[in-house]
């Protein structure tokens, strides 16, 4: 596919849960890098955003929450959804949404997203440089296919939602 490019390596900054930690907050830092999550497997990825922001909490991922199974039905390995917020505050926004399928990874430093060439400024809306909104489908490490969001600009007065969701992603992974 000419579409086709590999994904840039980097290290994400995670918290998993580790029971033996104890108390209130039993997590410990994990990185976790690109090739920990897209080597050898086929991933849905959607980026947006930020959490906790309408249309990202409203519609973005909870469609993808909605279709999980349907995308596993599809030998997709895993869903992951990916904001330029960190990952106490990806937890926290699964948390409040009853997340429990969708892999949430925090791009706290904007590191993936700027190597994506999909870092935009935000200011207009007070949110500083964030994520454009988009998917794609990854195999191996490899970008098999992009959907991007139209209108891609620094301080867009919009927030288009047409092809980045979930809908669009099942039927095309059902015509390939």
């Amino acid at each position: 596919m000419s579409e086709q490019r590999l994904l840039p390596d980097v290290i994400f900054k995670t918290r998993v849960r580790d029971e033996s930690l104890g108390g209130n907050n039993p997590f410990r830092w994990q990185d976790v890098t690109t090739d920990d999550i897209f080597m050898n497997k086929r991933i849905v990825f959607f980026a947006l955003p930020g959490a906790f922001t309408p249309t990202c909490t409203n519609d973005h991922l909870p469609g993808y929450e909605k279709h999980y199974e349907e995308f596993k039905e599809l030998r997709i390995d895993d869903v992951v959804c990916l904001s330029v917020n960190d990952a106490f505050v990806m937890y926290q926004w699964g948390k409040s949404l009853g997340i429990q399928k969708i892999f949430l990874l925090p791009d706290g430093n904007a590191e993936f997203t700027r190597k994506m060439g999909m870092l935009v400024d935000k200011s207009n809306l007070g949110f500083g440089m964030r994520s454009w909104r988009y998917s794609m489908f990854v195999q191996n490490k490899n970008i098999e296919k992009m959907f991007i969001e139209p209108e891609y600009t620094d301080n867009c007065p919009t927030d288009p939602f047409d092809i980045s969701g979930a809908e669009t992603m099942l039927e095309y992974l059902r015509s390939i």
